[in-house]
């Protein structure tokens, strides 16, 4: 029986095939045989009981310029025209990603969704981690700089590093000296951007070692990648410069994989990313549209799009 699969995510013409883990996942369900479909979150609608999206069927070969070939877009059911939906739109987390997730939690009982949507809803990046805060290096969520002020004493007048609650990527990732210059126009930056709290952990300086990010597929440890900053660099995700180098897992990694991943399977949460610093410190916990198994297949030789492939043939 051929598998029917939706792909929600961001334009395909955006993206680089080069390192693009929604890419890497349709190529290898469309050498399984799969028919695949494209969508935009935007074109999702519910209509008397049933959801539906305007997709196109699409098939994709690694050719740089030349990636995709797109049908005609037409309404197809979500539930009854497809088996598997993998949402793999970029965040922001924002109430238009939220809608999606209960949107496509409607589907339950009839296709499968890659990550489950509820428990994706439930687990955003930065507060999630907080259930593993014995893993994390000291961490405040506030809105005052006052707050940070005394984080920053408490912390033995260090550097911190402040990032929103719900960004991605590394954008707006900031680091405030020991000195304090700037926190409080940033404080006030972020009150008037966000309407959320924001995230403060002391600067780490083992991030110049690396960042590892660590792919887990079903609950258990399919790879990891250390990423270190660019030159001129504090941040090390690839989106802001840094690069990849292999890595193994140190004990404490392990430690920590063990903890999640029993969780993670149990909440239906497939295909994670977790970051890791310095060999111990937890930071992030990715379940929205993780990246980085290209990167991980090209120094382990192995093959994560069909391990996670395999998963979601179990699951169904």
């Amino acid at each position: 029986m051929t598998l029917r699969v939706a792909v929600q995510m961001d334009p395909l013409h955006s993206i680089n095939i080069a390192g693009d883990s929604s890419f890497a996942l349709m190529l290898s369900a469309q050498a399984r045989g799969a028919q695949l479909w494209y969508y935009h979150v935007t074109s999702l609608a519910w209509e008397a009981g049933r959801l539906s999206a305007q997709a196109a069927p699409v098939t994709v070969q690694r050719v740089e310029g030349a990636h995709y070939t797109m049908g005609e877009m037409r309404k197809i059911d979500l539930g009854r025209d497809v088996d598997v939906v993998l949402m793999r739109q970029d965040p922001p987390f924002d109430l238009g990603y939220i809608t999606a997730t209960h949107l496509l939690e409607r589907l339950e009982g009839e296709t499968l969704v890659v990550n489950d949507p509820r428990s994706v809803r439930n687990a955003p990046e930065k507060v999630y981690v907080l259930d593993y805060a014995h893993f994390m290096p000291p961490t405040l969520i506030t809105r005052s700089a006052a707050d940070v002020r005394a984080f920053q004493h408490a912390q033995g007048e260090r550097a911190v590093v402040v990032k929103p609650l719900h960004g991605n990527g590394g954008k707006a990732v900031f680091k405030i000296e020991a000195d304090g210059g700037n926190l409080s126009a940033l404080a006030e930056l972020f009150g008037q951007v966000w309407p959320e709290p924001f995230m403060v952990q002391p600067f780490l300086p083992e991030v110049a070692e690396g960042d590892k990010r660590i792919v887990l597929v079903d609950g258990e440890v399919a790879g990891a990648i250390n990423r270190k900053p660019g030159e001129g660099e504090f941040r090390s995700n690839l989106a802001v410069g840094g690069y990849a180098e292999a890595a193994t897992l140190t004990a404490r990694e392990q430690e920590i994989c063990e903890a999640l991943g029993p969780e993670l399977k149990k909440r239906g949460l497939i295909f994670v990313g977790i970051d890791v610093i310095g060999g111990k410190w937890l930071t992030e916990i990715n379940v929205t549209s993780p990246t980085g198994i290209v990167a991980i297949d090209r120094f382990n030789g192995t093959d994560t799009p069909a391990l996670i492939w395999d998963a979601i043939e179990r699951r169904l």
